[in-house]
């Protein structure tokens, strides 16, 4: 452990005390990355900072002893690296990069670096080409806002270090990592937001290259017993990030008639931008999406990954979701989206897009066989586990069956996402309720419940309620995270907690046009509860000194009376200062044809 400590903090030393050196040089022989419309900065910025992630652990990572396979990684590292550079120079054409990229994959298929994932050898060898060459380009297309490609490497390359240390311990491969972590997290320093210096093609291409390959050399032993998803998860899981991001992008890009190819700020990155988030609070909440994905990863490299596997399943389902809100984003203009008109998709896939009812059945057809599975889990540990397995495979087809019975029934499948409350759940609740008792007689008329649990049931019941709810609510949560931290949006406070619902004062001013900053009310018994998931921050005192401190934007009276004392005060207060006061009214109208 002192020798892995020794090799992160030696090239984190020296890739803090070389890139700014390449910064200068950069800056003075004019290589810079100048804005352009499709590009997300805003300023000319030095180009170099690949050279010094590169040059650190190339140079370190040649001093370790018994490289054995690594040598040939780091030789075709270096051979990326020098053509990063030569496309940061002179911009090569897209298909020139996939031949060099395809080359270099090739060396190292040559030299040994497989997947393992397929019985014929024709058909790993050309998965395994597929798979570092996939992984080298989306690293280099998630280098499109500050810190995000270096952060994400630092994270993915953390967890894949720790899983070897967890199987093999200090070995080559683990110092290796440890160098090229390091010497990445040096370059961060510069990188993250506002920053002063971009990896480009250069860093880009070179961490993508080893990660990839990284993932390749020394895979965690899992028993064949458990299939072939916790194999493959393994090595996918750490480099979630950017694989999800660069199917995102090129899936969208595809049906808005768009080419892959082409750049644009449309990564899942600039989407949370554009509801709203801060670019460090977006960076951070993609870390934060990669380090779940890691912390997956190293669950299902237990000897017993059958909880990594549960994980990793819902965590994809949460990606999934994630990815479908991200899609409604706004980011292109009318004319981009002939997907409408039917132009670049047959009328088949289309119609299935539209079919979000078809969507649900399916996601709970995944759904419920991981709360059953899990409740079996929890319930069963270890030895007992495997030797009720097979009373689990039997009764899932009931289970499976009753539940999307139930729910088709009480009318799950009826309601939308957006709008999600405590009635929708209500009515999961009783399919739930009704989905659990229908199973539990099935079974007893099958089997007489010989050898089943009902702890089992009450367990799924709970389990499968929390997942239909989490997933039914997602968008109303996301909504309100991103509401909550938005950059953007005037800062409001709400006098008063009665009246009209924050779902209504949302919809009257658009979903990220108000900063709430809380609730006032005169009344000492309300001071520091929260309405609505915001706190009562003051009374009317502290409301005219918020005003005063130049604290908000925006005053909402949500309360039906008020005294004309303390509202020409606050009338008075609020035109001093430029704050600006709205009474929140609602009315009904009644509606004639002749009107």
């Amino acid at each position: 452990m002192t020798t892995l400590a020794f090799y992160i903090l030696v090239s984190f030393g020296a890739s803090v005390a070389l890139t700014p050196v390449f910064r200068l040089l950069s800056q003075r022989l004019g290589q810079v990355a100048r804005p352009q419309e499709d590009r997300w900065h805003r300023q000319s910025t030095a180009l170099f900072g690949g050279l010094a992630i590169a040059i650190v652990t190339v140079a370190a990572g040649s001093t370790i002893d018994g490289l054995g396979q690594i040598r040939t990684l780091i030789a075709c590292s270096a051979l990326i690296a020098m053509f990063g550079f030569v496309d940061d120079t002179l911009s090569l054409k897209p298909s020139t990069k996939l031949v060099a990229q395809i080359t270099v994959a090739s060396i190292l298929l040559f030299f040994g670096f497989r997947l393992h994932w397929m019985e014929s050898l024709l058909g790993d060898a050309m998965l395994t080409v597929f798979w570092i060459v996939g992984v080298t380009n989306a690293f280099n297309l998630l280098d499109n806002m500050d810190g995000l490609c270096a952060g994400t490497t630092i994270i993915a390359g953390g967890f894949m270090l720790a899983g070897v240390i967890n199987s093999s311990g200090v070995t080559p491969t683990a110092l290796y990592l440890a160098t090229l972590v390091g010497a990445t997290a040096g370059f961060l320093v510069y990188n993250v937001h506002p920053a002063s210096i971009f990896m480009g093609d250069t860093g880009s291409l070179f961490l993508g290259l080893n990660l990839a390959a990284m993932a390749l050399v020394e895979k965690p032993q899992i028993g064949s017993a458990y299939g072939l998803l916790p194999i493959v998860a393994a090595p996918v899981l750490p480099l979630l990030l950017p694989i999800f991001d660069t199917a995102f992008v090129t899936s969208v890009r595809l049906l808005s008639g768009r080419s892959p190819s082409q750049g644009g700020r449309d990564h899942t990155s600039h989407r949370l931008v554009a509801i709203g988030l801060s670019e460090k609070r977006a960076v951070f909440t993609l870390w934060v999406f990669a380090g779940a994905s890691g912390v997956a990863s190293i669950l299902i490299q237990r000897r017993d990954p059958g909880l990594g596997v549960i994980a990793a399943v819902i965590f994809l389902v949460a990606m999934s979701i994630f990815a479908v809100y991200l899609a409604r984003v706004r980011v292109y203009e009318d004319a981009d989206l002939t997907v409408l008109k039917g132009e670049s998709m047959t009328p088949l896939v289309a119609n299935f897009m539209y079919k979000r009812r078809v969507a649900e059945v399916l996601l709970d057809l995944i759904l419920i066989p991981v709360a059953y599975y899990t409740a079996y889990r929890l319930r069963f540990e270890g030895a007992l586990f495997g030797a009720n397995y097979p009373y689990f495979l039997a009764s899932l087809p009931v289970v499976l069956a009753t539940q999307l019975i139930a729910l088709f029934i009480v009318g799950g499948y009826r309601g939308i996402w957006r709008y999600f409350g405590m009635m929708d759940a209500v009515v999961f609740a009783k399919a739930v309720v009704l989905g659990t008792v229908a199973a539990e007689l099935f079974i007893l008329y099958i089997y007489r419940f010989e050898n089943y649990s009902r702890s089992v049931f009450v367990i799924d019941a709970a389990l499968l309620m929390l997942l239909l709810a989490g997933t039914r609510g997602s968008f109303r949560l996301v909504g309100e995270f991103v509401a909550r931290r938005s950059a953007v949006g005037q800062r409001c406070a709400i006098y008063g907690t009665a009246g009209a619902s924050l779902g209504t004062i949302r919809e009257a001013f658009g979903p990220a046009a108000l900063k709430i900053v809380g609730f006032i009310d005169d009344d000492p018994i309300h001071r520091h509860v929260r309405v609505g998931g915001y706190s009562v921050v003051g009374s009317f005192s502290d409301l005219l000194s918020m005003i005063q401190g130049g604290e908000l934007d925006l005053v909402i009276l949500n309360t039906p009376l008020l005294d004309v004392d303390k509202l020409r005060e606050l009338e008075q207060c609020s035109q001093e200062h430029d704050v600006q006061m709205l009474r929140l009214q609602m009315q009904l109208k009644r509606v004639s044809a002749a009107s």
